[in-house]
């Protein structure tokens, strides 16, 4: 009785919304871009329909690795090496401070 496992009832609570992969906040940005890049590459340069489309997704690619905050470089993020070390730690951030635990005397 005493070792119930819990229930997950609603897995979606408290993540974010999501369109597939592609997270929702990314939905306006990639209507910017895709607006100016047919505006720019289509009508004003007349690149065509597949070029103004491989820079759509060029962009729409920049945008999303850009502002994804750690949902795609947080993949790429090395584990530390631990090893045995035989030397006191020293802070790299603080100021160097005099060690007073040992004040025996040299002769």
């Amino acid at each position: 009785m005493l070792n119930k496992k819990f229930r997950v009832v609603n897995r979606t609570l408290g993540i974010q919304p999501k369109i597939g992969p592609f997270s929702t906040e990314q939905i306006f940005p990639w209507s910017c871009i895709a607006m100016v890049n047919i505006f720019l590459f289509y009508h004003l340069l007349k690149i065509g329909w597949l070029g103004t489309g491989f820079i759509t997704f060029w962009g729409w690619g920049t945008w999303w690795i850009l502002s994804s905050n750690k949902d795609f470089f947080g993949k790429f993020i090395g584990t530390p090496r631990i090893s045995r070390g035989y030397m006191r730690f020293v802070s790299l951030t603080e100021s160097p401070k005099k060690d007073i635990g040992d004040v025996r005397k040299k002769v």
